[in-house]
């Protein structure tokens, strides 16, 4: 059974666009068109979905391009999911301690953080890192 693009459109959750750019992209393939709407196999959920945890995990379309061979099989590259494992892992150890050091200086019992012995370890901490890129805008 064939899906078309307005009911990959709906059980994926993406927009028809978005499905037009992906196989623009190469990313997903329609095997034809039932008047002006494209069709596909039920099979291309499945690559949406593993698309969607890709991008997730912070890997490009064109990254994710390279695993997904022309007639539409996914190949993960293993090592590079391993070390983008190992990259969150670590940015995640990064945020903890951040969000520790943020807390305690929200809760600082000393009138002048700049006399609390924690907040100067932090400083220090802080001034011996150097961060890769800015931590995104909070919500408003």
């Amino acid at each position: 059974m064939f899906l078309d693009i307005s009911e990959v459109a709906k059980q994926s959750g993406l927009p028809a666009s978005t499905l037009r750019y992906y196989e623009e992209k190469g990313l997903i393939h329609s095997i034809g068109r039932r008047g002006l709407r494209r069709l596909f196999e039920r099979q291309v959920l499945d690559t949406l979905d593993a698309i969607s945890l890709a991008r997730w995990a912070g890997f490009s379309l064109d990254e994710i391009r390279d695993w997904i061979s022309p007639e539409g099989e996914i190949r993960i590259d293993r090592q590079r999911l391993e070390a983008r494992a190992d990259e969150i892992e670590n940015l995640a150890t990064r945020l903890m301690s951040l969000a520790q050091m943020v807390r305690h200086t929200a809760h600082c019992p000393q009138a002048d953080h700049f006399s609390c012995p924690e907040f100067q370890r932090m400083l220090k901490v802080a001034r011996r890192r150097k961060p890769a890129r800015a931590m995104p805008e909070a919500p408003r």
